[in-house]
């Protein structure tokens, strides 16, 4: 479960911006959007958040940001050369900041065990890492590294809460890479569970979300029941799905695809299956008629698409970032992705759902806790600036937020200026 992440000098954030899923005071909606960690000296939790802003405020960005994090984290050890660039992009307005790394941390648990880690890095080199573990409540420092300009090389700090090969881990760690990676690499069992966290737990989408593939491939085993669940819940009118098993044929590549891509893409293709999908819909004499996949609307290929994701970040309890969810869909299916992490029976693992949106008709109180709404916006240096809706004191269930954040209150809101104006 995630607890919070910060990001500082990446791309629109220049300053340090944190956004927190520990519950903040109030005792609405306790046993639906709230959750305790009993394990972790009963920190309450929240299940969900959305974040409100105008376009380029920056709401990608915080994603961005976690998505170069989970990156750097599975790939810097693995992936990358001596020499290779880091994929980091600090502000860009400010002669300052773009001489200056990027800085990422986030705070989480893992089973019973509480982690705050974190580093700074450009695109040369890894300039701080560190982390702290909380496996009695009370903080260890179990390794953290800075690079000293001076002398060129790195201080390190290696604590003695932090078991195994240590200075062979030391010692393999590259300029590029994290120690974190490298000692997992070489077998850290100890650090495992929170490159696993990474690798497994967190989970991301933009804003075209997911292919339907990992959906479909649920269809073909005993999930299958679960999808249709999940269909028929959002009133699809789907009655059947039928995926089947297709060696790939480069004929069915569009007809004015360039040479050149269609070998590439029949090479990287060649040996391999695809999942043909049909949906199935009944007529009005109750008989099957079958469709090809692509002949449903943009919104309903995008809720199957969810149904696969969803249905696994609930089961196993993931967390699970998506960059604006109300995209091709209606208002009532997003309320309804929503409160099925509110719902403790269909999310009993507790697992957490962040989305950027610009739905507006699920921000009410009915839906959402008061500290689970947050806002981007820019600020006189066009710098992202992050900050929850609890900043404006908003009266338990009396006021109207959505009315109260299209009229200015909040901010966040586009400033938009009369064509004749505009220039």
């Amino acid at each position: 479960m995630l607890i919070e992440m910060s990001v500082a000098n990446f791309r629109s954030f220049r300053g340090e911006q944190t956004f927190s899923l520990v519950k903040g005071k109030g005792d609405e909606l306790l046993s639906t959007n709230t959750f305790t960690a009993t394990a972790v000296n009963n920190i309450e939790l929240l299940r969900s958040a959305a974040i409100y802003g105008p376009n380029a405020s920056g709401k990608s960005n915080l994603l961005l940001a976690l998505g170069t994090m989970k990156r750097v984290v599975l790939e810097s050890a693995a992936n990358l050369q001596r020499g290779d660039e880091l994929p980091v992009m600090p502000f860009r307005l400010s002669a300052e900041t773009r001489q200056q790394p990027s800085e990422f941390e986030v705070t989480f648990v893992v089973g019973s065990v509480r982690y705050q880690y974190g580093f700074a890095a450009s695109v040369e080199r890894i300039h701080e890492e560190w982390l702290l573990a909380y496996p009695k409540g009370r903080a260890q420092r179990w390794f953290g590294r800075a690079w000293n300009v001076e002398d060129q090389r790195y201080d390190w700090e290696l604590g003695s809460n932090l078991t195994g090969e240590k200075q062979l881990w030391q010692k393999s760690t590259r300029a590029n890479a994290l120690f974190l990676s490298t000692a997992v690499q070489l077998n850290s069992e100890q650090l495992q569970p929170i490159f696993d966290w990474f690798n497994n737990t967190l989970r991301l989408a933009n804003v075209g979300g997911w292919g339907p593939g990992f959906s479909a491939s649920l269809c073909e085993d005993s999930s299958k029941s679960k999808v249709m669940d999940f269909l028929r819940a959002a009133d699809l009118h789907i009655d059947d799905i039928v995926v089947e098993s297709k060696p790939f044929d480069v004929e069915t590549l569009p007809e004015g695809m360039p040479e050149p891509l269609r070998d590439v893409i029949a090479g990287n293709m060649k040996d391999k299956t695809i999942l043909d999908i049909k949906t199935v819909h009944k007529d009005s004499d109750g008989k099957a008629v079958t469709f090809d996949f692509e002949d449903e609307s943009d919104g309903t290929q995008k809720l199957f698409s969810f149904a696969g994701p969803w249905i696994d970040s609930l089961t196993n309890g993931y967390v699970l970032f998506i960059d604006e969810l109300h995209d091709n869909l209606h208002p009532r299916l997003v309320q309804f992705l929503v409160q099925l992490f509110h719902n403790p029976e269909t999310n009993p693992n507790n697992a957490q759902l962040v989305f950027t949106t610009h739905e507006t008709s699920i921000l009410n109180q009915e839906v959402f806790r008061r500290d689970q709404i947050w806002f981007c916006e820019k600020d006189a240096s066009h710098a992202t600036a992050l900050y929850p809706l609890t900043d404006f004191s908003p009266r338990k269930g009396r006021e109207n937020l959505e009315l109260a954040y299209l009229s200015g209150r909040y901010g966040a809101l586009p400033f938009i200026r009369s064509l004749e104006r505009a220039s």
